[in-house]
């Protein structure tokens, strides 16, 4: 019965939600492709001509976004999940944390990159401090690897849930960055715990 509620509860939220709304009428696959518009409003990352990395891409809505603002870009989508196509971004299936993945994705790059962004998240268990915890683990993880891939004044973005992690993340980017900047998207919902932390210039 609870779950039932659960459900009815998201499936109501998700019909008075504008961004999912919106995203149907732009062609998104997802209401999260305004989380990285608006990040781009803010820090005027995309640009045409960017070599881009999308971790955590699936369904595919940052990707989507990214490809449209870069124009003649390159872009590399990450997933577990295999995603439809998405212009002519080249994609990779397979699990980001594993280093046989990490060095297909280093082959596949043609010198460094602009942007490195990552919107990934574990399944939420609704306990807040595991939750931030292991998807902090996640954005260290793409900090790290990003870092010696990145062109001197690329961007890094990442999602970070506020929690236990949020100043040890912080301090990394500070150690591997010289610009380190938290914002939270009007798209992202006011119950959400998620940020994005958006860090340029690498040391």
């Amino acid at each position: 019965m609870k779950k039932n509620k659960i459900s009815k509860n998201w499936v109501n939220k998700q019909r008075r939600d504008i961004y999912v709304r919106q995203s149907k009428v732009d062609g998104y696959r997802a209401r999260s492709a305004y989380k990285l518009i608006q990040i781009d409003e803010k820090f005027k990352i995309f640009k045409g001509g960017l070599s881009i990395i999308d971790i955590g891409a699936a369904p595919g809505s940052w990707s989507q976004y990214a490809l449209k603002a870069a124009k003649s870009g390159n872009l590399i989508s990450i997933d577990l999940k295999k995603m439809e196509p998405i212009g002519n971004s080249l994609q990779i299936q397979g699990d980001f944390t594993e280093k046989k993945i990490q060095e297909e994705i280093k082959k596949s790059i043609n010198g460094k990159v602009d942007v490195v962004m990552s919107d990934m998240a574990v399944d939420t268990t609704g306990i807040k401090n595991i939750d931030s915890i292991q998807t902090g683990e996640l954005c260290k993880e793409a900090m790290f690897f990003a870092k010696d891939l990145m062109k001197e004044n690329a961007y890094f973005i990442s999602k970070i849930f506020m929690g236990v992690t949020f100043n040890e993340i912080v301090a990394d980017g500070k150690k591997y960055f010289k610009e380190v900047k938290v914002f939270k998207p009007n798209s992202s919902r006011k119950d959400s715990k998620e940020s994005f932390i958006i860090c340029r210039k690498v040391r």
